[in-house]
């Protein structure tokens, strides 16, 4: 069976993998500077940063390499991880009560193919308050998530409705990237 390498410095992302059952896996910080393309659309934006991830990462042999990136897409606009509070304030500001968009490109290399897929999901934000969002812009949360809200952790008081895939809002869609694995040789569930 092929070696598993997480080209990533999200813990959300090992965690996803560790819950399906994925132990033995090694973690490697991709050697890129994520910045948002200018005119990209959020499905190019997520499919290249994730392939970009994926293939700054050297492996030897039979490794399978997953890269994945995830960004929130509202009001025709993608959100990218915040730079500092005042601009997780404004992003919670505009996502507060309307539905947004999370797309999450995933890469796996493997014997030299490359393949990359994107899942969107649907989300529904609360309404907030002031006091709400300055709550939650100080419990640090917002400050490396896309769209300055995370769902596993004190976000999901955020989030009225998902439609689609719940861990593609944490950032990496389980359901897609087993059946890529398996294309590899590497199966979740056996074979």
């Amino acid at each position: 069976m092929p070696n598993l390498i997480l080209a990533s410095t999200s813990p959300r992302r090992l965690e996803i993998l560790r819950r399906a059952g994925l132990e033995d896996l090694r973690v490697v910080p991709p050697e890129v500077e994520e910045n948002i393309r200018p005119n990209a659309s959020p499905e190019e934006a997520a499919a290249y940063w994730s392939r970009e991830k994926a293939l700054s990462v050297m492996s030897d042999g039979d490794d399978v390499i997953v890269g994945a990136d995830t960004v929130v897409w509202h009001d025709r606009r993608i959100l990218g991880k915040p730079v500092g509070a005042d601009e997780a304030r404004e992003m919670l500001r505009q996502l507060s009560g309307d539905w947004h968009k999370v797309y999450t490109g995933v890469t796996v290399l493997h014997n030299g193919q490359t393949r990359t897929e994107v899942e969107i999901t649907r989300v529904l934000m609360r309404p907030l308050t002031e006091a709400q969002i300055d709550a939650y812009v100080r419990t640090g949360e917002p400050m490396d998530k896309a769209g300055a809200y995370g769902i596993q952790d004190r976000g999901a008081l955020l989030v009225e409705r998902v439609e689609g895939d719940f861990y593609n809002v944490m950032g990496l869609p389980l359901y897609r990237l087993s059946r890529m694995l398996e294309q590899a040789g590497l199966y979740l569930l056996g074979d």
